[in-house]
């Protein structure tokens, strides 16, 4: 399995995009076939070989499809196929951005959903070419980096501020380090108007966001920590559960997993789609 992430070098770029990431199983690597992937407030766009299938089991049926796709924010936690070779090419957007951005092939707010998209469409560029850009990211991931900051500069002369935006992003700083009911103060509004305009843009609530960002900070702390090293009543202090049988209740609501069989698959794909790597 081959993998690495880079975050935009160009800082107007990096307001609306978090990182971009590369994924590619070669023919032969030993590597888990069906990893599930947790929760996420933020979206993906997934640049893959037009023949490419993909397939993402969900609560209820399955998203399924060819090429390359918009993989929206999800509440669910879905299921992957990597039982054969393949390569994705992601670009992660920050919490919301897409609100702003005003994607054609993305209605807002979408949820737990994955759309295809046309990349001839989506970069106008006369200078586009998928194969390219794919070879790059293979071979020159600094290079690939240089590559997608240059075809979604365009777009930042499109894009939607609001006050609605420019709020959420505020919250966005403070959601993971203040409690959901002090914020409109901290913020210097109503409560009220914080939630909706943080659901305008995001299509979630803050206590939504703030559960998926702590599920994945809690993830990434036992991925990079071997089973016999985690001490289980500390994660759940750590990470603001009354107890470890809080901390057992969250995990299996969230992701299906006792914190125990986690430790011991380590199924999800939190290495990669824009997570540790």
């Amino acid at each position: 399995m081959i993998n690495w992430l880079q975050v935009p070098k160009s800082q107007d770029v990096a307001k609306y995009i978090e990182c971009y990431w590369l994924i590619e199983k070669l023919p032969g690597a030993e590597s888990y076939q069906y990893p599930k992937l947790n929760p996420d407030p933020a979206a993906h766009l997934i640049i893959s070989p037009s023949h490419q299938a993909y397939h993402y089991g969900m609560d209820v049926g399955t998203a399924d499809g060819y090429g390359s796709h918009l993989l929206l924010p999800h509440l669910q936690t879905f299921q992957l196929d990597h039982s054969k070779p393949f390569i994705h090419l992601g670009v992660k957007f920050n919490i919301g951005a897409l609100y702003s951005l005003g994607l054609s092939a993305y209605s807002h707010p979408s949820l737990d959903a994955i759309e295809g998209v046309n990349l001839a469409s989506l970069f106008s560029s006369s200078e586009f070419n998928q194969q390219r850009l794919m070879d790059i990211a293979i071979n020159d991931p600094e290079a690939c980096c240089d590559q997608l900051d240059a075809l979604f500069l365009p777009w930042l002369d499109k894009v939607k501020e609001d006050q609605h935006s420019a709020l959420t992003r505020k919250a966005l700083t403070v959601l993971d380090s203040t409690s959901i009911s002090a914020m409109g103060e901290q913020l210097f509004c109503s409560q009220r108007t914080l939630e909706r305009s943080f659901s305008r843009v995001t299509g979630l609530t803050l206590k939504q966001c703030q559960t998926m960002n702590k599920l994945e900070a809690m993830l990434e702390y036992l991925y990079q920590r071997n089973a016999d090293e985690i001490d289980w009543v500390d994660v759940a202090l750590k990470f603001g559960f009354s107890d470890q049988p809080h901390l057992i209740r969250h995990l299996k609501k969230q992701i299906g997993q006792t914190p125990k069989k986690y430790a011991k698959d380590r199924g999800l794909t939190i290495d990669v789609y824009g997570g540790v790597n």
